[in-house]
């Protein structure tokens, strides 16, 4: 019993009434995203709810980062709408069961360690991005039904209720944080709209939320290898996204609260909650960062909010449509500018000046594959690519030899600094073969032989100077590099106590 409740993380101290009043924050915030990212993706409102109650409910009994929130979200919503238009719900809902097997296979093969490879710089373009996204989507609430912008009245009075709610959000942790500020705000505001009887979009206006529990059926399909290879691509996409963005906001949230989450066992979470989704009638989804940052900031840390705001959540659609639908929209779209300013990595536009320019183009560019494409991704794969770039030209720029003579007329070359593709270029330009002594010793002490291109500039370099008469010899190399070289046996002196015990990366190996 002991263990299973470490493995749940039930064990940790729980602040019961911080925990319910932000899990019931979270619920409110989550109805009108959940609604409008399953209109995004051209289907029924209450998939988007039911996914959000599926995947906030599983993720945060089973998850690996107590605290974080998910539920339905964009960038999922974007991936399935064409399938959506084109096929149909049903083939959604098999999109997104596979999407969670191949999630679940991720965090069983322990995929969730390469999220290591993720520069601070892409981080902080990622969120910066999004924080900019969400800003974005709450300005549609200026718009009236036909697109325009609003104007008079309707604009000063939705504009006085954002600002209203911002100014509560802001100002009332700075006077007591026994309620968290958001629920207050929006509880506020939407007193007064019902009390003064104010006429301003309310919930409802997007769409009914009226439903009852999540229907149980298996996706309505043909079982044949067509549909596997219709739907594979869509849902190795989904189940890539979201991994990224739900691995992504469990590192920002345990940089926030100073904790470490557990990467694989959220990717079993995320795939078991997708699965379940899609066989619960739900479009799917992953972490949110914005609601998780509600969350955060109202103190919640235990499992117990997700649970709370996904029960909730369903309570609002089977029982409370009718009260949740009156909730002025003015007071979740100054909750959610909010998010969005908090979300932003202001910090990261003061050290413009301090990082280097590399770090700054990454940055940059992630954040507007972001804004622009609104494919999370993308961007994160896009600066992960330029990152690795950048290093491996800086890694091949600093290559060095060191060059003596001894009293025995043999000349010694001491490399320093790994030498792979990047650096093969400049290793050749450190030797001069026609005017070297009959016999040079090429001592690795100090490098590393990284991969398979360093190997041929080795067999290469050693066939320069045999072809010439010179002898050579290639100190410090390990047992893996001496078995690639082609000339091992003439040209490499073997030291098994000094010798390095490493291997290249190369397949045959």
């Amino acid at each position: 019993m002991k263990k299973l409740l470490n493995f749940f993380d039930f064990k940790q101290k729980v602040d019961y009434k911080t925990e319910v009043l932000s899990g019931l924050t979270v619920a409110l915030a989550l109805v009108p995203e959940a609604v409008a990212f399953a209109i995004i993706a051209g289907l029924s409102p209450l998939t988007g709810l039911y996914a959000a109650f599926v995947m906030g409910l599983i993720t945060s009994v089973f998850g690996g980062r107590p605290g974080m929130i998910s539920g339905a979200t964009g960038a999922v919503a974007v991936v399935i709408v064409a399938l959506s238009l084109s096929y149909g719900p049903e083939y959604v809902f098999a999109t997104v069961v596979l999407a969670g097997i191949i999630q679940m296979l991720a965090g069983f093969l322990r995929l969730g360690k390469f999220m290591r490879l993720v520069p601070h710089p892409v981080i902080f373009g990622f969120v910066n991005g999004l924080a900019v996204i969400i800003f974005m989507s709450q300005l549609d609430q200026f718009k009236d039904a036909s697109g325009s912008w609003l104007t008079g009245q309707p604009l000063y009075i939705i504009l006085g209720l954002v600002l209203l709610t911002m100014l509560i959000i802001w100002g009332l942790p700075k006077l007591t944080k026994a309620i968290p500020a958001s629920l207050v705000a929006i509880l506020a505001v939407f007193g007064i709209v019902v009390g003064f009887g104010i006429d301003t979009k309310t919930v409802g206006d997007m769409a009914s939320i009226q439903g009852g529990f999540p229907p149980f059926h298996i996706p309505n399909i043909p079982f044949n290898f067509e549909t596997l290879s219709l739907i594979f691509p869509y849902a190795a996409i989904i189940a890539g996204v979201g991994l990224i963005e739900s691995l992504l906001t469990l590192n920002i949230i345990d940089e926030i609260t100073e904790t470490r989450g557990r990467g694989n066992k959220e990717a079993v979470a995320q795939g078991a909650a997708n699965l379940l989704s899609g066989f619960f009638s739900g479009m799917g989804g992953s972490a949110m960062l914005g609601q998780s940052l509600i969350n955060i900031s109202n103190g919640a840390r235990a499992r117990l909010s997700g649970i709370v705001a996904a029960v909730a959540l369903l309570i609002f659609v089977m029982f409370g449509a009718g009260l949740i639908e009156r909730l002025p929209m003015a007071a979740l779209t100054g909750l959610m500018i909010m998010v969005a300013i908090g979300t932003f990595e202001w910090a990261s536009l003061k050290t413009f000046n301090k990082m280097p320019k590399s770090d700054i183009f990454v940055m940059v560019t992630v954040t507007l594959v972001t804004v622009f494409l609104h494919n999370l991704a993308l961007a994160v794969i896009v600066g992960i690519v330029i990152a690795a770039l950048v290093f491996a030209w800086d890694n091949a720029k600093r290559i060095r030899a060191r060059k003596s003579i001894d009293e025995q007329g043999i000349k010694h070359y001491e490399i320093y600094g790994p030498l792979f593709f990047g650096s093969v270029t400049m290793f050749n330009e450190k030797f001069d073969i026609l005017n070297d002594p009959q016999e040079v010793i090429i001592d690795f002490k100090e490098s590393r032989v990284v991969d398979m291109s360093a190997i041929e500039a080795l067999n290469k370099i050693t066939e320069r100077y045999l072809k010439v008469g010179k002898k050579v010899h290639l100190r410090h190399l390990s047992p893996d590099c001496q078995k690639l070289l082609q000339n091992a046996d003439k040209i490499i002196d073997v030291n098994v106590i000094e010798d390095p015990h490493y291997k290249v990366a190369v397949d045959k190996v």
